[in-house]
């Protein structure tokens, strides 16, 4: 797969286990690796992220994390919000 190609967590789960069964049959890292289509440093950052979910957890995971940098935005927006109405209200504006 190309640089920059996006995986669906469940994908990325799938790898991971690809990786794992060519490794504990005899293969290197980093043949097993590329067989699959990525790099090592993929593997070991995906290893660090995804390591031991399984698909579903996977997926949960990826959703609770977007949802949690919506609910960022939206506290960082309510807090400009806030801060430019007591200016407002302070007469500083």
């Amino acid at each position: 797969m190309g640089r920059g190609k996006k995986y669906q967590p469940e994908q990325v789960v799938n790898l991971l286990r690809q990786i794992e069964v060519a490794v504990a049959n005899g293969k290197t890292t980093a043949l097993a690796c590329k067989e699959a289509g990525i790099v090592e440093q993929t593997d070991f950052r995906w290893r660090k992220e995804y390591g031991g979910l399984q698909v579903d957890q996977a997926k949960r995971l990826k959703g609770l994390e977007q949802e949690n940098s919506k609910l960022k935005r939206l506290v960082a927006n309510l807090s400009l919000d806030n801060l430019a109405l007591k200016n407002f209200a302070s007469g500083n504006f």
